[in-house]
């Protein structure tokens, strides 16, 4: 079977089917001049990509290693710096409950990137290894295709394999976006794909951009104890509830993260110094403001990898605006047996969890004999901003859009956490709300959570509302 996938391989070995264990993994790695192609070799099933989506239809890789984003440069390494910031105010609160600890406390920047390196590499390792125990052929070669069933890739040398498929998976994902109309954007500036593998601590920070990204990624620095500042074009968290997006942004303002509303940056330059030197407009006022900065990070939304696919070579058709490939609901693209899943589909949610189950039920459609399809509606996800923010459903926007104010109701509460009370933090922003529809049995169409461990409260309600 020839995949790009060790997942897929594993869930196709069964008492359902046997098959020859053909599998191919590619990973998209450095650009080089081809040469000569050797003999070309046949597959049941090719997956371009190695991030969660490829992986587990059939496992694969990228420039980092194997695992994508969410492994190097996502999920996991945010997740455990946002640990170090949580335990820094942890233990802020350690004498009100009797522990004797000497205060300031001062937080090194090197200590926490080479521990969370390390364990990122390891998980590299544990999917290398995955890979080789499910019989799944690893390419590191960065893949274009020839047509509609043969793929071209090139490694770092620049020798050149032509590998062809009955089937073909992309989930090659996505990367940073970088405001090229900023001049010095891309030369002083940084995204998440280099925040987490700094060896020196970024300093005094500012992260441009509203995402999700870009408030976690500001959340943490603050945490740790550093000057940050989120510069912001418009509204924060678009696409998500916006009375719970102001209660998010309202929580980092009052710890510590600073706030440019209405501001864009129009260029940055490198002082003497050595710092960057960043001027912006405020829309507000129309006037133009400079500020001095040790790191600037870029955190304005993600491009598809589909640039350098030569997609148009195999009739694969992409959304023109965004170009994201367009799939239906059996995760297939314009060509029947050439599939899209994970974050370079249109329409999909990027959240690793729902890539991973895209994945493994493609591959058990595609050869263990399921017809079992994806189910996109009321997937769970959390932001990891200091006071975590989890929901599942509709905004309370969304639920007025598609059923009119009249048809919603709305309950709410604001709470103490228990873990607040000795130590008296402010619990002003911990909030609940839930939107349902009015009429009995008032259906609920959407739960969100503003506070500690959201992500554990908000997926047992997942269960409940799904």
């Amino acid at each position: 079977m020839a995949a790009m996938v060790a997942a897929m391989v594993a869930a196709l070995r069964g008492p359902s089917r046997r098959f020859r264990p053909r599998t191919r993994a590619l990973t998209r790695g450095t650009r080089g001049a081809a040469s000569a192609a050797g003999g070309q070799q046949s597959f049941d099933l090719l997956v371009i990509g190695g991030g969660s989506g490829g992986l587990a239809c059939a496992k694969e890789g990228t420039k980092w290693g194997l695992g994508g984003t969410c492994v190097n440069v996502g999920c996991i390494p945010k997740k455990l710096m946002h640990q170090a910031a949580l335990l820094g105010g942890m233990i802020r609160d350690a004498h009100h409950y009797g522990w004797e600890v000497a205060q300031p406390v001062q937080h090194n920047w090197k200590t926490m990137a080479e521990a969370v390196q390390n364990h990122v590499k390891s998980l590299n390792w544990g999917h290398r290894v995955q890979l080789q125990d499910r019989k799944v052929k690893y390419f590191n070669i960065k893949a274009s295709f020839v047509d509609e069933h043969t793929v071209r890739g090139v490694d770092k040398g620049g020798k050149a394999t032509l590998l062809s498929a009955e089937h073909i998976v992309i989930a090659t994902g996505g990367r940073p976006r970088y405001p090229t109309q900023v001049k010095g954007a891309l030369e002083y500036g940084i995204t998440s794909d280099d925040i987490f593998w700094l060896k020196e601590s970024p300093g005094k920070t500012l992260v441009v951009g509203a995402s999700y990204v870009a408030l976690e990624c500001a959340g943490f620095l603050t945490g740790i104890g550093l000057d940050t500042t989120v510069m912001m074009r418009s509204i924060p968290l678009r696409g998500f509830d916006q009375q719970m997006s102001s209660l998010v942004t309202e929580h980092m303002e009052s710890h510590g993260t600073q706030f440019l509303k209405g501001c864009v940056p129009s260029h940055i330059k490198k002082l003497p110094t050595n710092q960057l030197q960043v001027t912006w407009e405020d829309h507000a006022s129309g006037k133009e403001d400079t500020g001095t900065f040790d790191t600037v990070l870029w955190a304005i939304g993600r491009v598809p990898e589909t640039r350098t696919l030569n997609l148009e070579k195999a009739g694969i058709s992409t959304n023109p605006k965004n170009q994201k490939i367009i799939v239906d609901a059996q995760e297939a693209t314009s060509v029947p047996h050439i599939y899209a899943i994970g974050d370079v589909a249109e329409g999909r949610p990027e959240l690793t969890p729902t890539a991973i189950k895209a994945g493994k039920l493609l591959a058990q459609r595609l050869f263990g004999k399921s017809s079992t399809l994806m189910d996109y509606s009321n997937v769970p996800t959390t932001v990891f901003t200091p006071l975590e923010y989890g929901c599942v459903g509709l905004s309370e926007e969304e639920a007025v859009a598609l059923h009119g104010q009249e048809h919603v109701e709305v309950y709410h509460a604001y709470y103490k956490p228990l873990e607040f009370t000795v130590a008296d933090r402010d619990a002003s922003q911990c909030y609940i709300k839930m939107v349902c529809m009015r009429e009995p049995p008032q259906l609920v169409l959407g739960l969100h959570f503003l506070g500690p461990n959201a992500g554990e409260v908000t997926q047992g309600f997942a269960l409940g509302i799904k």
